[in-house]
């Protein structure tokens, strides 16, 4: 296509210096050749003709294929000039080259009369009124030398009026069959009061051409093509090479052009005319727009294709930031290689995932080549995080062999929940019948099992080997390297502390430690246990009271205590490095966040951020034009803007199909089409043509014939026995009407004057139908060309000839019962997606009447391909969430046991995804099945931040506020790292070349993530401490509440707080204990740098201190 428009917005475009222009940059475009398999290939050879007649004489044949003319819908065509679009010749002796502008049919017909009978052919041509073609029309330009002298302006010398001559449009060189009408060709017009066309703001032409098959079957047996193996493969790199050399020499003009060229799109390609652009004076006023469906091919390929460079980039931060975040300053507790390897599986499993979709036969598109990758590493690298914080967390008792095993028991239901919930809310989108929606679905569904077999089947293998490295005392990273930081050793010996005091700066510590000992009837056993509760130091001063901050500890913190009154700094960090996430949340952001004021803000603002997004969703609007997905300020989107706003029309096709008689239902075939065409967005045919359909093309042509047999009739020209004398179609009726359909005898003599081809209601006889339809096909090429009727199965073909008369001849084969065949139309005023839905909602009612009068019709083009999403995708799209929503609370009761902590998770999560659908709106972003898909998405996504937490908070003992600081002290920092690696993931689709990738993509993950984090680690948390369920594990005994007050210290000294009393039936017992670490066996012994962080209180901590507590069991003694 060919949109041509001013510099200055609103100058006219009707004069003939502007078409002048118009027609150099088409004749540019036009001239470029290509040779392939030894043969030249140029546009005459690869354009759209429109139904090329058979005629008997092969040299005519040969000399009118040459001449027929391609099919251009151009303004170009109601001048002389519009003849120099065409390029076939022939050659003639004793004249020139016959080109169509010096080419007058009548003329040449009659020159060729005495060589050959072409009889048939004039009747052709004067049934489709061709006349003197172009040669009898204005010229732009009247003092050209070529102007034609039967031009009505030739001796004249004026210049036409060009609103005047485009008034209702134009016609090709068939004026019954090819009429161009205005909305084809002017864009921006302007009329008077009367309806006379003033003004134009645009032009178009377009160029057709064929489809790699039309083009095989037009060459197949010709001799220019017997030797090379003629394929409809071949056929198609013919016209991909065309529109490559296109390209090329478009390229070597200077400017560039459109990128590399793919596939055509089927049956009718509109070709590009960029080169055009560079037909145009530099200083000119108008300028070009040009595109092609190669471009557009193009377009939406680098749309759909994967990035490597932006894919590795992702991944490259993701590796680096997975690193960082896990290395220490204690080569011994780093774990920055865990960070790599964690990384790399999960992308291994994104990438078996994605061929797994691939041999499952799952199509890609746009959502899975650009979103999927980094989404899918995003959510499996959270469950990295998540295993590697609660595996250094493991407490310091743990056997070796068990500590994986402990890990797991932690996390894996965290790890499980998220990823169960995951895959069944993708399979439940998947219900949703919108393909790009159902594909990208499925594959997230699959890509996110692959992560969670690689996640909990060989992730904790690589955390084993990890623990094996640090237990070695070997480098991280570089593990074949010792740690410098191995030979610290620091024990404490059995001496009896008098007062309890230890004086400062001792290197040897004794401690007497108060046991318990509990005799358990049912295993028969005596548990022994020192539970961790002392601290050699009152804590600094508690932020929310002593609900949350209470000394307690364990050996772990002693030794850390007395390691910090040493001088020596052999392997002691810098005071900055021991900040990390759980710090600051501890310390910092759960003190702050759990005030009661601090509450009352967060609900208060989230109240309003639920507002406003609840104002913004009514801001988003359905629709996602190819302006949206083009890059912005290329030669593409110009050309996009000035069809979208000038000429908004598209061809599409009413298609009926089997299963019912076409013979017999023929009014309501006519009633379909009136229906059709009385819809509001169908470009009324004008009211001199006929409609453009081949029932009413094939019934006129019954009319026609019959005419012509009854003339020929009542003249006596034909008779009972003999149509020799008759006209062509006064000898096409003679035959048909002796057809009697019937095998036995096919023939009636009696019939000629007894029956009517057409009867008076307008239908086809019914006996007549096939057979006639066969005639037709045969007979008017032009007819069925300009019906676009596309039968299946094709009827015979059948040829004429009037003088033979014998019964063979006679006899007209009848064609199959049509199982396809269409209607077309074309759709004007389309530029609101609310115009679509409203055009394609009175498409399908048209087809429903039909339906019921018993004929199965559906309408079919690009409107209904890619609009027809529309009409229920904002049903879908809530059907989705609300199944999302109700599988998540389903699998999160079913799993935490806890349906009020489901109820929760899922308002949190319900919040996001209005909240997100708000934001679109206000950000300007239309809602398409890429966005739903993003929607959809962002309830599994939100499970990621929420179900984390909500677990904390129900394995924690005390009150609700404590229980969410604690929770908040255990998530923090692994949701926080999840955040942060899916947006470094996100960070590479910042770079696109699309603007829409970056708006549609980039923008709305980002909000996501960071509204996924807001909910998860700021609302979440306030629910959970005012509305919150109670705790969901027990304690294994209780502490005097003196315990939460600690004695004061004494000056210069640190004395252990102990518990006055015991709970009953728990025996007390004194031990003295010798730490030593030469290195020590076990990880969980590794030393720890004093810190001044305050610690959580028993109560905080009896969850895990049951099995953080040293306990040893022996048999039970008998008891009388």
């Amino acid at each position: 296509m060919l949109i041509q428009t001013p510099r200055q917005e609103g100058e006219n475009v009707l004069t003939p210096e502007a078409l002048g222009l118009h027609l150099q940059a088409a004749l540019t475009a036009s001239k470029v050749q290509v040779s392939l398999y030894g043969k030249s290939w140029d546009l005459n050879k690869i354009c759209y003709k429109s139904g090329i007649p058979l005629i008997e004489n092969g040299m005519i044949e040969r000399m009118i294929e040459k001449l027929f003319p391609c099919v251009i819908l151009t303004p170009l065509d109601c001048f002389w000039e519009g003849a120099k679009l065409q390029g076939g010749s022939a050659y003639l002796p004793g004249r020139p080259d016959i080109q169509w502008t010096n080419l007058d049919p009548e003329q040449l017909l009659e020159e060729l009369g005495p060589f050959a009978s072409l009889e048939g052919f004039r009747e052709l041509l004067d049934k489709a009124q061709v006349g003197q073609a172009y040669v009898g029309r204005p010229c732009l330009h009247p003092d050209d030398l070529h102007c034609p002298p039967s031009a009505p302006n030739h001796h004249s010398k004026q210049a036409p009026n060009v609103a005047q001559e485009l008034s209702g449009g134009c016609h090709g060189f068939s004026h019954k069959f090819m009429h161009w009408q205005e909305e084809l060709l002017l864009g921006g017009m302007a009329r008077d009061p009367q309806g006379q066309l003033l003004r134009a703001e645009a032009l178009q032409s377009t160029f057709l051409l064929m489809s790699p098959r039309q083009l095989y079957e037009h060459f197949r047996g010709d001799y220019q093509t017997h030797d090379i193996g003629w394929s409809e493969e071949q056929a198609g790199t013919v016209l991909q090479a065309w529109q490559r050399r296109f390209v090329q020499v478009s390229v070597r003009m200077g400017k560039g052009g459109a990128r590399g060229c793919s596939l055509l799109l089927p049956l009718r390609s509109t070709l590009s005319l960029q080169l055009a652009q560079e037909a145009l004076p530099q200083n000119s006023s108008q300028q070009i727009h040009a595109f092609s469906s190669t471009t557009l091919d193009d377009i939406l390929h680098a749309f759909s294709e994967v990035s490597a460079a932006r894919v590795v980039g992702g991944y490259l931060l993701m590796l680096a930031y997975a690193c960082v975040t896990m290395l220490r300053w204690d080569c011994a507790q780093s774990q920055g290689a865990v960070g790599l390897a964690g990384v790399l599986l999960v992308a291994l499993a994104v990438a078996s995932g994605l061929g797994l979709c691939a041999l499952l036969g799952i199509a890609f598109n746009a959502a899975t080549t650009q979103v999927l990758p980094f989404l899918a590493l995003g959510i499996g690298v959270d469950d990295i995080f998540l295993l590697a914080h609660a595996f250094t967390e493991a407490p310091p008792g743990t056997p070796l062999q068990e500590r994986t095993g402990e890990c797991l028991q932690r996390t894996g239901t965290s790890v499980a929940l998220t990823s169960i919930s995951h895959m069944v809310a993708f399979f439940m989108a998947a219900l949703v019948p919108i393909p790009a929606l159902r594909a990208f679905s499925l594959q997230a569904a699959i890509v996110v099992g692959c992560n969670f077999a690689a996640v909990m089947l060989v992730f904790p293998a690589v955390l084993s080997l990890d623990l094996h490295r640090r237990h070695c005392q070997r480098l991280d990273v570089l593990c074949c390297f010792s740690s410098p930081c191995s030979a610290r050793v620091i024990q404490i010996l059995p001496q009896e502390l008098g007062d309890g005091t230890v004086p400062v700066g001792i290197a040897h510590l004794t401690a007497t430690v108060q046991a318990f000992a509990h005799c358990e009837a049912g295993s028969q056993h005596v548990v022994t246990i020192l539970p961790p509760r002392a601290r050699l130091v009152p804590p600094p001063s508690d932020p929310l009271g002593s609900e949350l901050f209470s000394p307690g500890g364990s050996t772990r913190d002693l030794l850390g205590q007395e390691e910090g009154t040493r001088q020596k700094a052999t392997c002691s960090s810098l005071p900055c490095a021991r900040w990390n996430l759980a710090h600051f949340a501890r310390s910092q952001f759960a003190p702050l966040l759990l005030q009661s004021h601090s509450k009352a803000i967060v609900l208060v603002l989230f109240g309003a951020l639920l507002g406003l997004s609840l104002y913004g969703a009514t801001l988003v609007q359905d629709g996602l034009a190819l302006t949206d997905v083009v890059p912005r300020g290329t030669k593409e989107h110009a050309f996009l803007s000035a069809q979208l706003r000038y000429f908004s029309l598209y061809e599409v096709a009413l298609v009926t199909q089997g299963g019912f008689d076409y013979a017999h239902s023929q009014r309501a075939l006519f009633d379909l089409h009136q229906r059709f065409s009385s819809l509001k967005a169908v470009l009324p045919t004008p009211a001199t043509q006929a409609p453009r359909t081949w029932l009413h093309y094939y019934r006129n042509w019954l009319l026609g014939i019959q005419a012509a047999f009854d003339q020929d009739w009542a003249s006596g020209r034909i008779s009972r026995h003999s149509c020799r004398n008759g006209s062509e179609d006064g000898a096409l009726a003679y035959k048909l009407l002796l057809q009697t359909g019937d095998a036995q005898e096919p023939l009636d003599f009696s019939q000629l004057t007894t029956r009517k081809l057409v009867d008076k209601e307008g239908l086809i006889a019914p006996e007549l139908f096939y057979v006639g339809l066969t005639m037709w096909v045969s007979s008017d090429p032009l007819g069925l060309a300009a019906s676009q009727a596309n039968f299946y199965p094709p009827p015979p073909e059948w040829l004429h000839d009037k003088y033979d008369t014998t019964g063979e001849n006679l006899r007209i084969p009848a064609a199959q019962p049509l199982e396809f065949a269409q209607f077309p139309f074309l759709l004007r005023g389309l530029q609101k997606t609310a115009d679509f839905v409203e055009a394609i909602e009175g498409a399908r009612a048209a087809c429903a009447e039909a339906g019921q009068a018993g004929v199965r019709a559906y309408p079919s083009g690009s409107p209904f391909l890619f609009w027809e999403q529309y009409l229920g995708l904002r049903r879908y799209f809530l059907l989705a969430i609300c199944i999302l929503l109700v599988c998540t609370f389903l699998v999160c009761a079913l799993l935490l046991l806890n349906p009020w902590t489901a109820g929760l998770i899922v308002l949190v999560l319900a919040m996001m995804t209005v909240e997100l659908f708000g934001i679109m709106g206000f950000l300007g972003i239309k809602l398409s099945a890429i966005p739903v898909v993003i929607l959809v998405a962002s309830v599994g996504i939100g499970v990621e931040f929420t179900v984390h937490v909500a677990l904390g908070f129900l394995t924690t003992q005390g009150s609700r506020n404590l229980r969410a600081a604690h929770a908040l002290e255990r998530t923090f920092a692994p949701v926080t790292d999840g955040a942060v690696s899916t947006l470094l993931g996100l960070l590479m689709l910042a770079g696109s070349n699309f603007d829409f990738i970056i708006r549609y993509f980039f923008v709305v993950l980002t909000v996501l993530t960071l509204l996924g984090l807001l909910h998860g680690l700021v609302l979440l948390p306030v629910l959970l401490s005012i509305l919150g369920p109670p705790p969901e594990v027990v304690q294994m005994y209780k502490e005097s509440p003196e315990v939460l007050s600690p004695p004061a210290p004494r000056e210069g000294g640190l004395r252990w707080g102990l518990p006055p009393t015991l709970p009953q039936s728990f025996a007390r017992v004194t031990t003295s204990m010798t730490v030593a670490l030469h290195p020590p066996p076990l990880p969980g012994a590794y030393i720890h740098p004093a810190s001044d962080e305050p610690t959580w209180s028993p109560v905080a901590t009896s969850a895990a201190s049951g099995s953080s507590n040293l306990s040893s069991r022996g048999p039970c003694p008998a008891t009388g």
